[in-house]
């Protein structure tokens, strides 16, 4: 009977496990290529293996690989793909073509448990973590996507889908490593981008592994008593604790960070929150993305009026001299958004 998922092994794993059955060592560096730098899941289709060995794998092992569940495209070319795990749960990713950029949107785990309350997904709760074959594999498919609808590589991938990835580090750094190493997809780290809702200590974790990735935070308010009616995780890592950790986060890898901030109609988008936002970037290297509400039912948020953006973003930018752009919501139709991914076709 099948034991274990040979995509949690390492290398070495797989060499202890034929070695125990007397074959080379060679023969588990063949696995892990056909696992890791070709994506295959299933044993039979590694062609280079005998019958005799595909045999034995298949009864020790399984390939608890996920699969593609439905496909949305978006009038503006977004689309949705929603992946059925080896237990039945469900999570979603998001292919966004934007000129030359091809971004992967990743989820890190099913459900979130932050219950932010602007966002779709925390309201289902927190299901489980994802290992870090279930994020690697997300990344293959929305990439094939990418080839089969627009002949292109991806070039981005951004950790913004379902879930906290710091609430799921260490699965989150392993699928890291598989998608950049030369075994895996061989990807750039600076094309990887982890956001989060801010755990401090996490942040500093991150700097004393001196992680090669980008890191974005999602800000939304920059007064504690604002961001915390919204994210209850404000009240356990507070602005200053916030802002210390990223302070160290930049000092130990020398990466700039990015601000993702929410503007919502009336709640965040005055001058005075502007203000805000400028004391409390002051002094650390980054640039903010502005990002456009997706309306999600139940929340009572809608988006900022242009004007407003507008002013916001003239603010940071003349009186507080950041980088800041604004970033238009894509795949709003097929509830593909930011903040919209809960499961749903």
């Amino acid at each position: 009977m099948p034991v274990a998922d040979i995509l949690k092994c390492t290398l070495a794993d797989i060499k202890q496990f034929f070695g125990k059955h007397q074959q080379p060592d060679f023969r588990a560096k063949q696995v892990y290529e056909w696992l890791w730098k070709k994506q295959v899941r299933s044993f039979n289709s590694m062609t280079n293996l005998s019958k005799e060995t595909r045999q034995l794998l298949n009864e020790h092992f399984v390939i608890n690989a996920i699969r593609e569940d439905y496909v949305q495209k978006s009038a503006d070319g977004t689309i949705k793909m929603a992946f059925r795990l080896f237990d039945g749960n469900r999570v979603e990713g998001v292919l966004i073509p934007h000129g030359k950029r091809m971004t992967a949107c990743i989820s890190s785990q099913a459900g979130c448990s932050l219950t932010c309350r602007f966002c779709a997904t925390g309201k289902l709760g927190r299901i489980r973590n994802l290992d870090a074959a279930e994020i690697f594999d997300q990344v293959v498919l929305i990439r094939n996507k990418a080839v089969e609808h627009y002949n292109s590589p991806l070039t981005n991938i951004v950790y913004m889908g379902m879930g906290e990835p710091l609430l799921n580090y260490r699965e989150v750094a392993q699928s890291v490593h598989q998608i950049t190493a030369s075994e895996g997809l061989g990807m750039s780290p600076q094309r990887i981008t982890v956001s989060t809702a801010g755990i401090a200590k996490m942040i500093r974790k991150l700097g004393d592994d001196e992680v090669k990735f980008n890191l974005a935070l999602s800000l939304h308010a920059a007064n504690d008593a604002k961001r915390s009616q919204i994210m209850p995780i404000n009240d356990q890592n507070n602005l200053q604790a916030l802002r210390e950790s990223l302070l160290y986060f930049f000092e130990k890898t020398g990466t700039r960070i990015t601000f993702e901030y929410i503007l919502f109609d009336s709640f965040n988008d005055s001058i005075k929150d502007a203000q805000e936002l400028v004391a409390f970037a002051k002094g650390i290297p980054c640039k903010i993305n502005l990002i456009e509400y997706n309306t999600v039912e139940g929340t009572g948020f809608k988006k900022s009026k242009a004007e407003k953006v507008r002013s916001f973003k003239l603010y940071l930018e003349e009186k507080g001299k950041l980088i800041a752009n604004v970033r238009r919501s894509r795949g709003k139709d097929i509830d593909a958004a930011c903040g919209q991914l809960a499961g749903k076709n």
